[in-house]
């Protein structure tokens, strides 16, 4: 059975993954200098739990929580790491902001996709924002 390149899970399309994947594979390869062992592909521009539910329409998840919505994430990066065939996970930019990142260091083993939790420090809760930072 092929994989439909329109195939949607939750707020994330198959297609746009597999050409941001293409993408910054491009970028990486072009570079002779030290190359990151991960690339940012998406920034959702926000750190609250409300919006990131609603961005990525996560509206599954069981409760409104760090831990709740960062385990719906790690699911998702396992999903979309076995369709893509490629290491993804979510992570915190330096801003506080959601983002998806690409591991380029190596081909994803899909079945061991998931982020290592010493990876992932739980934030200092604030109300309205997942990573505990203010809105400026």
């Amino acid at each position: 059975m092929a994989l439909n390149d329109e195939l949607k899970i939750y707020g994330l399309c198959l297609q746009r993954l597999n050409h941001q994947i293409g993408i910054a594979k491009g970028r990486v390869n072009s570079l002779v200098s030290e190359v990151a062992d991960e690339v940012l592909l998406e920034s959702y521009e926000t750190g609250a739990i409300e919006e990131i539910i609603d961005i990525l329409e996560l509206y599954d998840v069981e409760a409104q929580t760090f831990e709740a919505v960062q385990e719906k994430l790690d699911d998702l990066a396992c999903t979309v790491s076995v369709l893509t065939g490629e290491k993804l996970f979510f992570d915190y930019t330096g801003e506080g902001h959601l983002g998806l990142y690409l591991t380029l260091c190596e081909r994803a083993v899909v079945e061991a996709a998931r982020v290592p939790q010493e990876r992932r420090a739980a934030p200092v809760y604030s109300p309205g924002r997942i990573d505990g930072n203010q809105d400026r």
